[in-house]
């Protein structure tokens, strides 16, 4: 588990910045997973009490701006695609594959995903939007990646 949050005293050194808020418009965009906690979702009106696993990703655009996503996985069978699709678009898993999920060797891990943006209302009754991946990508085969090479057929 990767969690950098510690409790400071009065007399601590700071030098860690919050970074800039990317807004990322709709699209498809490459990844890397920077982080992964364990934490528990109480249950809701969709999904009962489970743990879920907190994934911080970082979603590069072409522009070399770099958006910060957390996002949840739920430990319940009704979001088990969700999950397959995330360990296939990193490649620990082949599709199709029965597969243990590895939380503990996802950081580093890249891939390619779909960002969207979601509103919501903010506990100050605001509305904000925010980015949140609705898919991840299969990584392509290395044959539709092979390159032409000239003087070669």
């Amino acid at each position: 588990m990767n969690n950098n949050n510690y409790v400071m005293d009065w007399d601590s050194t700071i030098e860690n910045e919050s970074a800039e808020f990317v807004l990322l418009p709709e699209g498809d965009y490459d990844f890397e997973v920077t982080g992964f906690e364990r934490a528990r979702h109480s249950g809701s009106a969709k999904l009962p009490a489970c743990p879920k696993a907190v994934v911080t990703i970082k979603v590069f655009d072409i522009n070399d701006n770099i958006a910060v996503i957390k996002h949840n996985f739920f430990l319940h069978s009704s979001c088990e695609g969700l999950i397959c699709a995330f360990f296939t678009s990193i490649g620990l898993r082949k599709r199709g594959e029965r597969f243990a999920m590895a939380w503990d060797r996802i950081i580093g891990c890249k891939g390619r995903c779909k960002v969207a943006q979601r509103k919501y209302t903010g506990n100050d009754g605001n509305e904000y939007t925010t980015n949140e991946i609705k898919r991840f990508y299969e990584p392509a085969e290395k044959s539709a990646k092979q390159a032409w090479t000239s003087g070669q057929f």
